[in-house]
């Protein structure tokens, strides 16, 4: 390992070997998002680790083209050997997202999966990048006090078992104020204000790290918010589903879903609407909070059960509920390869043969309201009856024999009870 200055921040030559690492050198392909984190691992590794890294920066949906362009140039200049970006948008709806929307899938009733879909994507095609280099090891940014390691590392030892896997900021367990004190150290120039927030984005929302959400109690303040609000008053959206899946916002159509995503997000984004704080229980067993905003995929959610709950039937509302429960937890904690996923998805997807239509919702600032659906399957039709005025499929007649049948085998249960109760002494 290289000398450093006598304030350096890394942590004795003892306390490295004593990692997960093997020798210096070598290739490695390191997962990039030009963040704090893993500006940090292009820094180590190269410096004093001696490895020639080739970063990869894999976009789910959180990234413009020109913020790409300044990634690679950020990537350069750090001195990495290669940097591929990858345009993952179209594969991670199809893999992932779609299914979410299926499923109406909301981690404790709170949370749209925002980061933990998209890093099962990152990690998929990190792991390709590295067989297709032959690399010697797989490197990422993840701390050791949240869920991404679990994720990043389940994949790679899937997918590349043979592939060391290098975490610096695990490894060394530092905090984000001693990699920036690193990082100015070696000259590094970055926004090292904006990143005391830890951001990650993508097409299915954003989440948002800082000292706030390091305890149990705080919000995060208005300036930590990626989208600031600048819409006032409201506006009715209509949204357009064909077989569960978003294709049209206010008639305009797209492409493709991932499309209408994006374009729905522009509309929704400015009110504030789907910011919120995130409590839950990690892979590994601790809780932990985080912040996000998540307009397009909460109005989408919200506004898809609305529909369904219109067109399928009791249990098929009521099996959807339980299997995408576990669905959205069982990705949640990276199980993305296990072949009951596939199982999952083929359930879900036919579930949603007759989810077509459109829904009205009513957009505020900082909330929204779905007003009502139109669809040629809607099942509260008014030819079959109007609930609590009257009906048109059966009689009083028919009611009351129903009753009777429908509650039999309780009555008969009834029965026997008191049958079998001992007679009350006289006298009392």
């Amino acid at each position: 390992m290289q000398n450093t200055s006598s304030n350096s921040v890394l942590p004795s030559e003892k306390n490295v070997s004593q990692s997960s690492h093997t020798e210096n050198g070598g290739k490695v392909v390191l997962g990039f998002s030009g963040g704090l984190d893993t500006t940090f691992c292009v820094k180590y590794l190269t410096e004093d680790r001696g490895y020639e890294v080739h970063s990869i920066i894999v976009n789910t949906g959180g990234f413009s083209e020109e913020e790409l362009q300044k990634i690679e140039a950020h990537a350069y200049r750090l001195g990495v050997k290669t940097h591929t970006t990858v345009d993952a948008v179209k594969g991670y709806y199809v893999r992932i997202i779609k299914y979410l929307v299926f499923g109406n899938v909301l981690k404790n009733n709170t949370y749209p999966l925002s980061v933990s879909a998209e890093r099962l994507v990152q990690a998929l095609h990190i792991a390709e990048h590295a067989k297709k280099l032959d690399a010697d090891a797989v490197a990422h940014g993840s701390t050791g006090a949240g869920n991404d390691q679990v994720r990043f590392d389940m994949v790679f030892h899937i997918m590349i078992p043979n592939v060391e896997i290098i975490t610096p900021i695990r490894d060394l367990k530092l905090s984000r104020e001693e990699e920036i004190a690193y990082l100015k150290e070696r000259g590094v120039e970055m926004n090292f204000e904006k990143a005391a927030y830890s951001i990650n984005k993508g097409l299915w929302g954003t989440s948002i790290g800082g000292r706030e959400t390091l305890s149990s109690k705080g919000m995060l303040p208005e300036e930590a918010w990626p989208t600031q609000v600048t819409k006032q008053g409201s506006e009715e959206v209509k949204l357009h589903f064909e077989k569960g899946e978003l294709t049209a916002v206010n008639d305009k159509q797209f492409n493709h879903p991932s499309e209408t995503i994006q374009y729905l997000q522009t509309i929704a984004g400015p009110y504030g609407i789907g910011r919120d704080i995130h409590v839950g229980d990690t892979i590994i067993g601790i809780k932990g909070r985080v912040g996000f905003e998540a307009a397009a995929p909460m109005v989408i959610l919200k506004a898809h059960h609305a529909l369904e709950k219109h067109v399928l039937t009791k249990w098929q509302l009521s099996w959807k509920d339980n299997i995408a429960n576990f669905y959205g937890n069982w990705l949640h904690e990276g199980q993305i390869l296990d072949p009951v996923m596939r199982d999952i998805e083929a359930f879900l997807q036919s579930s949603q043969q007759n989810v077509t239509g459109d829904v009205f919702v009513q957009l505020q600032p900082y909330r929204f309201q779905v007003i009502g659906i139109e669809s040629p399957y809607d099942l509260m039709n008014s030819k079959f009856g109007k609930y609590g005025e009257m009906n048109n499929g059966w009689t009083g007649e028919d009611v009351r024999g129903f009753s009777k049948i429908f509650g039999n085998q309780v009555a008969m249960y009834q029965k026997v009870q008191e049958e079998q109760q001992p007679p009350m002494p006289k006298g009392e």
